[in-house]
């Protein structure tokens, strides 16, 4: 019998295959899941080659022991998309594929019990009947068994258990009583009749909506789209009926539609699967990190072996296997939670596009604010602009911007509040006497920043980190956002005794505390990472907002995009000049990313909507564009000054940051790092900045530092960077180092 040998990707940083001698019963394929001996470990990884010989010695060369034969196949373009972002990105393929695969296919363990059938239940007429008067009044998990059971055709026993913890004793319960039976659960068959067809009249289109439609049904091939439209202009509605059109055509097709932030999805998922009402059950599927690792993996099968029509998911599911994808879509593709910040630093709307590119599909990035690398694409005609510039909803008009020059209040002797100014304390006054809802937006947690003693001038910091510990005075505990070290507030000054130490600055919960005063009556809830950490505590509370059981709301960004608050006509927006001398270039397009997006919770069902940011500088550029509605003129007027300066999207950067016990070590590697590129194929073409330390130089004991590439062609340094891999791994002397490609905070 002749021997055959596999080369398989493993999750390791090394770029390399490594070889296994393969002799199972089972036949080999490209894309097999395989478990493959590892140093002294069992690990699984990837088939990527078969081959009849290996130039491993006989004496050293392992075998697979295990294949994961009931897992079909990951398709050669998926193994080309994980391919070219290992490539671009400057991973391992290992470390790129394998970390996409849900945990439950990572551990070989793990597989039989996967891929076992799953019991699934169903009522009979007799249960239908009874079972809900022979439930107690309080016993609300059993009643929401009993829900899920009318609703669904089957129900399995994993899904059960998420409702009920002891799901498996009731079903044999139930099952005694002749209440359910067992059901074979059939793959939903979807014949061309069946396409999705509309639960429920569908909203008539605006013009520019139907002219968007058009323009994204009738593409053929690779079409990258951007829709640029006003905040509530319906930029989900054209994604509704644009998907409705191909999955009509295209019984097969797959579509995936991106979302920035997990606590976005309820609201998408609702809304779609309230519009394609007819798909079988499971057709739609979520994908996101807040997924227990069940559900993850059972949602990521259903998507690869194209059971899943449409995938919801955050920056992750851009990953996705779905052999039959013919659309995606970025919503709010500015948003830079696309951007993974540690270990593989991928941009999922940068991969999106090329994956369309890949497989010959359209793409659309949508965005009230598109980034200004997708504004250039779109002003060199390398995508198509489709534009929204008036609100969906009738009479829905934009709201008025007004500015709060704090500095004239102060002047004429008007006294803020907490940091509220009046005009913001009596128009949120006015809301509430007229029932409408405000929202009060302020992008830092916690109560204050800093506490701090006047006397000696001591300040509270983190022992680990190089930063402010933040207090918080709920929980009466000083915390640090970057570690999560956390002590109880002291009682006087660790330096001097003072007893007299206070909080400087405001964070989210001191103005929850303040609006609560002065603005007596008023139902105040906060919406933040802290009121959020309880799993399905953000949708809950979400929900208390929609149902109008909320006069004002307060938030950081969590609040200030994609939600649709009917109700909401104010919104009032505190420190936003802090960003305005950031040293970051991209600063200034991130606020008015975020102010316009917060803005547009403001007016959208009819009612006029009035947005007040209070700041001291009220003639700055970036303000006096946001009064006119003008991102055209911002977005334009920006580019033109990074391309005075030669910044992004005018030029390419990578950055390399290291991590060592001391700054001075870390230093002394990117400096090596730098001295060992300069002779390096290419490396004229690339300009190298000088190391210097991180803004937060010290995280959780670890120092980090920093070294910025700078390139005007994208080839010139993609070559550059895969020729430094192994000079950077031949260096020694700190923690931990990393290359990322395209950052998005320099």
């Amino acid at each position: 019998m002749t021997d055959v040998f596999v080369r398989v990707a493993v999750d390791q940083p090394m770029h390399v295959l490594f070889d296994y001698r393969y002799a199972l019963s089972d036949a080999p394929a490209v894309g097999l899941l395989v478990q493959v001996p590892f140093g002294r470990r069992e690990v699984v990884g990837l088939i990527c080659e078969i081959a009849a010989t290996t130039e491993v010695p006989a004496d050293k060369l392992r075998s697979v022991t295990a294949v994961c034969s009931e897992c079909a196949p990951l398709s050669e373009a998926w193994l080309a998309l994980a391919g070219f972002g290992a490539d671009y990105y400057q991973r391992g393929l290992g470390e790129v594929a394998l970390p996409a695969l849900p945990q439950a296919l990572r551990d070989a363990s793990r597989w039989s019990r996967l891929f076992a059938v799953e019991p699934h239940y169903r009522l009979v007429p007799e249960g239908r009947a009874q079972l809900p008067d022979a439930l107690p009044a309080r016993a609300s998990a059993l009643r929401r068994l009993a829900e899920a059971l009318a609703e669904r055709p089957t129900l399995g026993l994993s899904d059960a258990r998420a409702l009920h913890p002891k799901a498996s004793a009731t079903f044999d319960d139930w099952l005694a009583r002749g209440w359910i039976e067992p059901a074979t659960l059939e793959a939903p068959d979807m014949p061309e009749s069946d396409a999705p067809s509309i639960a429920a009249p569908l909203p008539v289109l605006t013009d520019e909506q139907r002219d968007a439609v058009e323009a994204i049904a009738n593409a053929r091939g690779f079409a990258p789209f951007l829709l640029h439209g006003v905040t509530g202009s319906g930029k989900t509605e054209v994604y509704l009926h644009a998907l409705a059109v191909l999955l009509a055509a295209r019984p097969d097709a797959q579509a995936l539609v991106l979302v920035p932030e997990i606590n976005l999805t309820p609201q998408f998922e609702a809304a779609f699967r309230a519009r394609f009402a007819a798909l079988a059950h499971g057709s739609i599927v979520t994908m996101h990190s807040g997924l227990a690792e069940g559900e993850r993996a059972r949602n990521w099968l259903a998507a690869h072996t194209a059971g899943a029509r449409i995938v919801l998911g955050t920056r992750l599911a851009i990953l996705a296997s779905m052999p039959k994808l013919a659309m995606i879509v970025v919503d709010e593709e500015h948003d830079p939670a696309y951007k993974q910040q540690e270990g593989l630093r991928y941009s999922a709307r940068d991969l999106a596009v090329w994956r369309a590119k890949q497989l010959d599909i359209p793409v659309v990035l949508g965005s009230a604010t598109p980034s200004l690398e997708t504004w250039h694409q779109a002003e060199q005609g390398r995508y198509t602009r489709l534009t929204l510039t008036r609100r969906a909803v009738a009479d829905a008009a934009l709201p008025t911007v007004r500015l709060i020059d704090l500095e004239e209040e102060r002047q004429r002797g008007r006294a803020s509040v907490e940091g509220l100014a009046g005009p913001l304390i009596a128009a949120l006054k006015a809301r509430l006497e007229r029932g409408e809802q405000s929202l009060v937006f302020l992008n830092r947690r916690g109560y204050a920043p800093i506490l701090s003693c006047d006397a000696c001038g001591w300040v509270a910091g983190c022992p680990r980190c190089s930063a402010y510990a933040v207090l918080h005075k709920p929980e009466r505990a000083l915390r640090c956002h970057h570690c999560g070290w956390e002590s109880r507030i002291p009682k006087s000054c660790p330096d001097c005794g003072n007893i007299d130490i206070a909080p400087m600055g405001r964070g989210t919960q001191r103005v929850e505390e303040t609006l609560a005063a002065v603005v007596p009556g008023a139902r105040v809830l906060r919406i933040d990472a802290d009121s959020t950490r309880r799993k399905g505590s953000a949708q809950a509370l979400f929900s208390d907002v929609h149902a109008g059981e909320v006069d004002i709301l307060v938030g950081t960004q969590m609040i200030a995009k994609g939600h649709d608050f009917r109700r909401v006509t104010l919104v009032g927006v505190l420190n936003a000049d802090t960003a305005l001398f950031s040293h970051d270039f991209r600063a200034s397009e991130r606020l008015f990313a975020q102010l316009t997006q917060v803005s547009g919770r403001a007016g959208r069902a009819g009612l006029p909507g009035e947005v007040m940011i209070q700041t001291r500088y009220p003639r700055h550029a970036l303000y006096q564009a946001l009064t006119r509605q003008d991102y055209v003129g911002f977005a334009n007027s920006t580019l033109a000054e990074r391309g005075d300066a030669r910044l992004p999207p005018f030029v390419y950067q990578a950055m390399l940051r290291a991590e060592g016990r001391t700054l001075e070590a870390a230093l002394a590697f990117l400096e090596q790092a730098a001295a060992g590129f300069a002779p390096l194929p290419g490396a004229d073409r690339v300009t190298v900045y000088d190391a210097v330390p991180l803004t937060i130089v010290k995280v959780f004991n670890v120092h980090r530092a920093q070294l910025l590439l700078e390139s005007a062609s994208r080839a010139a340094l993609q070559a550059s960077l895969r020729a430094w891999q192994p000079v950077l791994r031949s260096l020694k002397g700190v923690l931990r180092w990393n290359v990322e490609v395209d950052p998005l905070d320099v």
